[in-house]
């Protein structure tokens, strides 16, 4: 017999401005402790060393993650021109450097190649599997791995400051899947002096933005309070990039079921797909056809 979770059934959406030096699980098991949450998970992985946005779903709520993870998200990251690094980042040991520094007018020509559907290959350090294992396993065990390059939409990039020669600072918006530090790293490349990230930060990630986030030490300080659960945003804020319908009472039940049934809904295509509220409280997520939903996703009450 499976084994019952611990915790109490609590939904809904913790924005977290993760500080550097913790990866995006540890934090997950901070806030699952703090308040006491059955199940907890994140939308969009956040590197150790990155600070910024880190959305954590609880109980009913991770069921809306994947809709997180596949909106656009905003990342302001520097780059320290002169020097390759073996992770792309400022934590690997420098492989290469060069001499050369860009023009403000030569980064700005070149950062048009990194917009639209660009094709993006792996840093070397990254939790890409290869042949079932990690790539930063097998790159810490002195293996090379030949990661492909993948498919990432750029929505915008664009240089923000440029602090001295060997340095600037860039803004980001792309979909899901994106590495600024390959994105870094390319960008050296292309300009002829290469380049390595030395600071990130995700200011947004689809519908959540840092400045609603709270703090660990504020997480920690208020762990098993009222005041903490109150800091939640309900479930329905991880849908708000979805198209809405409303549900009519006589179908509520059959969509919490799993079964289609009429919605009331306008300015949505046949096809698309949406979720159903009652009440203000989501009801089901799924294809709207002709005035009805077909439910891929349900929510408990």
């Amino acid at each position: 017999m499976a084994r019952r979770r611990k915790g109490r059934d609590i939904s809904g959406w913790l924005v977290i401005d993760k500080p550097s030096g913790i990866g995006s699980t540890d934090v997950v098991n901070i806030v699952r402790r703090a308040l006491n949450a059955k199940k907890a998970g994140h939308a969009g992985t956040l590197d150790p060393q990155a600070t910024g946005v880190l959305a954590v779903a609880l109980g009913e709520a991770t069921k809306t993650v994947p809709y997180v993870t596949d909106a656009l998200k905003a990342y302001v990251f520097t780059v320290r021109f002169g020097q390759a690094t073996e992770t792309d980042d400022a934590e690997g040991a420098v492989i290469a450097e060069s001499d050369h520094r860009p023009t403000d007018a030569e980064i700005k020509a070149a950062l048009g190649a990194f917009v639209g559907e660009i094709m993006q290959v792996p840093p070397a350090y990254s939790a890409v599997r290869v042949a079932g294992e990690r790539a930063y396993a097998l790159a810490r065990g002195g293996q090379a791995a030949e990661l492909e390059a993948r498919p990432l939409w750029v929505e915008s990039l664009i240089l923000a400051d440029r602090p001295d020669r060997d340095h600037a600072e860039l803004e980001m918006v792309c979909g899901k899947g994106g590495y600024v530090r390959s994105v870094a790293r390319d960008l050296g490349e292309a300009l002829g002096c290469l380049g390595h990230v030395t600071a990130l930060r995700r200011v947004w990630s689809g519908p959540f933005s840092v400045e609603e986030a709270v703090t660990l030490e504020q997480i920690e300080a208020l762990a098993g309070t009222a005041e903490l659960d109150a800091k939640l945003l309900p479930l329905e804020a991880g849908l708000e990039d979805l198209p809405r319908a409303h549900a009519p009472a006589e179908s509520v039940g059959r969509l919490r079921n799993g079964n289609p049934a009429t919605v009331i809904a306008s300015g949505i295509d046949y096809g698309e797909e949406c979720w159903a509220e009652a009440q203000g409280r989501a009801i089901a997520v799924g294809r709207y056809r002709g005035g009805t939903l077909h439910p891929s996703r349900v929510f408990n009450a």
